[in-house]
């Protein structure tokens, strides 16, 4: 995995009753209107799941666990390594606070959803935690 530092960015999926957790971005511009995954860069000095758990907060005033890293690592332009965790619902109610909108997706609805491009590796993943997640019938917070 990268290093620590500005050289990574990390996303969280929030999984619920089967339904996982999407961000409406509105900038920059080439990607306002796609939908993701929320998270951020991570700071220098800070490990990825405190920056998930910071930016997390941030976005969406949320307080999560952070779980395991749901692979690939995606690489970006400018260096920059995206990866993600599934995360876990401690406190809070996600509210839209940096992005347009937020939506609770199904699988079939992840498969068709406009994401930005980086976030469409996980699209395999995804879809088999969101069946996991609601065939236990786990809340996955």
């Amino acid at each position: 995995m990268p290093g620590a530092g500005s050289s990574l960015v990390v996303a969280g999926a929030l999984v619920d009753g089967g339904r996982l957790l999407l961000a409406q971005r509105v900038r920059p511009p080439e990607l306002a209107g796609l939908w993701e995954l929320p998270g951020g860069k991570v700071e220098p000095g800070e490990t990825a799941a405190a920056a998930l758990r910071r930016e997390l907060d941030e976005e969406l005033g949320i307080t999560v666990a952070v779980g395991a890293r749901i692979d690939p690592p995606v690489p970006l332009p400018g260096g920059l390594t995206l990866i993600a965790h599934r995360v876990t619902l401690v406190a809070g109610r996600p509210r839209a606070r940096e992005h347009r909108r937020l939506s609770w997706v199904d699988a079939g609805a992840l498969v068709r959803a406009a994401l930005v491009p980086a976030d469409r590796a996980w699209i395999p993943a995804l879809t088999a935690m969101l069946g996991h997640d609601a065939a236990s019938g786990g809340s996955g917070t």
